[in-house]
């Protein structure tokens, strides 16, 4: 088989491993069921938004293994980092359903799982892009898509299995089922070839010239202005994704009013608006650009906090619009990303480039389930959270014209 076919069954392989660790974004429905079962066991009364450490930390810790497993990658190969960070996912999960404190979720699910997802979430993003110079925004966003869509699937199989065997059984069967899928599919990654061009794919002749000038290394890149540009953009547009998706489903319940059933159809909703914007975005920054599209990401965004700053109690129609206009923009980043930094900066190194870059996405994580939290927990509503988050999307949009002059430059 020819490598311009085997590409797409790289990519297929590829988009299967992200929609098993992409499970990570279905938290909030296991989130209220295992503080209710740390409550009972320990006597101490949890709740979903204490446990949000965990999602916060799972988040958190993925550009290191994203930054090692890409030095490792560019010498081995992606098969063996994958395989290695899939079972690192799986074996957490397991082990999630069968510890009996805070301190064991955060380890397990917080570390583990964290850290397996971001070794094999960099190799499968980053190979793939390689091996597309030609789609390298739309590859990007159906490779990051799968990794959202999880958390269409999820959420309802995971809410059936937490009432039909518990979430401790929920956690064994799901972990166990993501380990032996991302085993298998391993078996069909591959590395791309240095250099690697499809037949009959000439690039656009600007395009060429900035790839001919870059490939830089993760030394020229810290050294370059335009890298910490790009990075708190990410954190920017991230911040309220991050927010909304690690406590989607008490928002849905405390804001909206929505039963627990209705309040996992919400976050599956959610994840779907999330998912699309990946593909959208990445196929239409092929087009129009990458900065052109992040910006309107985020001026979309600014509509969808300011939905959900009008929400009372009942408005559930009003909550979803808000969160999946989010979502969106959410996904319009994240599927663009993976193009804009091997644009900015080369595939030669990107497994290791992205991996920093990642690192902003990695504080989004952590300050966004964190602030919303803390702020609930204070002021017993979300709209502060939600102000904090409208101006980082309005930095964002000023970093956009930033970008664009320092790149002129």
């Amino acid at each position: 088989m020819s490598l311009e076919k085997k590409r797409w069954v790289v990519l297929i392989a590829s988009c299967l491993i992200n929609l098993c660790i992409g499970s990570m974004y279905a938290w909030s429905v296991f989130a209220a069921p295992l503080a209710a079962k740390l409550t009972t066991i320990t006597g101490t009364e949890y709740t979903a938004a204490q446990l949000a450490i965990a999602f916060t930390i799972c988040n958190s810790v993925g550009p290191i293994t994203m930054i090692s497993g890409g030095f490792i990658n560019d010498k081995l190969g992606p098969k063996w980092v994958i395989l290695t960070g899939g079972v690192m996912f799986g074996i957490g999960m397991i082990l999630t359903g069968m510890v009996e404190s805070l301190m064991g979720i955060i380890i397990t699910y917080g570390l583990l799982v964290g850290l397996g997802l971001g070794m094999a979430y960099g190799c499968t993003i980053n190979n793939t892009v390689k091996f597309f110079p030609d789609k390298r925004g739309f590859v990007g966003g159906i490779a990051t898509a799968t990794y959202g869509l999880s958390s269409v699937i999820i959420p309802p199989i995971a809410n059936v299995l937490n009432n039909s065997v518990g979430v401790s059984q929920s956690f064994i069967i799901l972990g166990a089922v993501f380990t032996t899928v991302i085993v298998v599919c391993t078996f069909f990654i591959i590395k791309c070839p240095a250099g690697f061009v499809p037949e009959g794919f000439v690039a656009p002749v600007q395009q060429a010239k900035k790839v001919g000038a870059v490939n830089k290394n993760w030394k020229e890149m810290l050294s370059d202005p335009i890298f910490y540009i790009m990075i708190i953009m990410m954190t920017c547009g991230a911040f309220s994704g991050m927010m909304i998706i690690s406590q989607a489903s008490p928002m849905a319940q405390g804001m909206a009013g929505m039963t627990v059933t209705m309040a996992a159809t919400a976050v599956s909703i959610l994840a779907m608006f999330n998912v699309g914007g990946r593909i959208l975005a990445g196929t239409l920054s092929d087009k129009f650009g990458r900065v052109t599209v992040l910006a309107g990401a985020f001026v979309l965004e600014l509509i969808g906090l300011g939905l959900l700053l009008n929400i009372d109690q009942g408005d559930t129609i009003l909550f979803l619009a808000g969160t999946s206009v989010v979502g969106i923009c959410f996904g319009a980043l994240m599927g663009v990303y993976p193009g804009f930094t091997a644009d900015q900066f080369g595939t030669k190194h990107n497994s290791v480039n992205y991996g920093i870059m990642f690192i902003g996405f990695a504080v989004a994580g952590y300050c966004g389930p964190t602030t919303a939290g803390k702020i609930l927990a204070v002021t017993g509503s979300y709209s502060t959270a939600f102000m904090v988050a409208i101006g980082l999307a309005i930095a964002g949009i000023l970093l956009t014209f930033v970008y664009r002059y320092i790149a002129k430059k």
